[in-house]
């Protein structure tokens, strides 16, 4: 039986606080497991590293890879790293995000463009995709035709990019460029709300691409 065949998706929801800029927003994520019976990644750590940490229960937790560090996202990183003994892993272009949450201590180690992430026999490609904040990576599975993508790319097209170390023409080039090149069947799993397909997100681009 091949590792794909083992390998499943789990998720969890956990509900808090976005801050950034002077603002606080109460906000949903969407916490994404990739694993089998013994071992798992995490990807992200947001607001109950304890909910987290139970689904995780019972498997060793390879690491927690991050997809970005707004505050919604790595709020509860370190305190579920020390539960779940694994290293918490972040691209170093969104450490002054990280910095603003956790200013006295830092990631365990960097996250890089091309990188392999291998957890129950899977690989899980970091592609890094800037625009939301300089740092946010997407992880594509292909073997489990899936991508995680944090706040990069949701149902109906890109992430935010209206607050600081945002940048709406290099979200779209990203998503263009690294994952509307993925196959159409790829299952795109969101940092908050429902899951869609890079297919029915490239129907959709035209409406949200800005005219060259």
């Amino acid at each position: 039986m091949s590792a794909a065949m083992t390998t499943r998706i789990e998720q969890i929801v956990t509900a808090g606080v976005f801050e950034l800029d002077g603002g606080r927003w109460d906000v949903q994520n969407n916490v994404w497991l990739v694993g089998d019976a013994r071992e798992c990644l995490l990807i992200d750590a947001p607001h109950d590293a304890a909910a987290i940490a139970e689904l995780a229960a019972g498997r060793d937790v390879v690491a927690i890879a991050c997809t970005h560090a707004h505050s919604d996202h790595v709020d509860a990183a370190l305190a579920l790293s020390e539960l779940v003994d694994a290293p918490v892993l972040l691209h170093p272009d969104d450490r002054v995000l990280w910095d603003l949450v956790h200013p006295d201590r830092a990631p365990h180690a960097e996250l890089a463009d091309g990188e392999t992430l291998t957890v129950a026999g899977v690989d899980l490609r970091v592609l890094h995709t800037p625009g939301h904040s300089p740092g946010s990576c997407c992880f594509h599975a292909p073997a489990l035709g899936a991508v995680f993508t944090g706040d990069t790319l949701f149902e109906g097209g890109p992430g935010a990019t209206g607050r600081s170390y945002s940048d709406y023409d290099t979200i779209v080039a990203s998503i263009t460029d690294r994952l509307l090149t993925l196959p159409g069947s790829t299952t795109v799993h969101t940092g908050h709300g429902s899951r869609t397909t890079i297919a029915a997100e490239a129907a959709n681009a035209a409406e949200w691409r800005r005219p060259e």
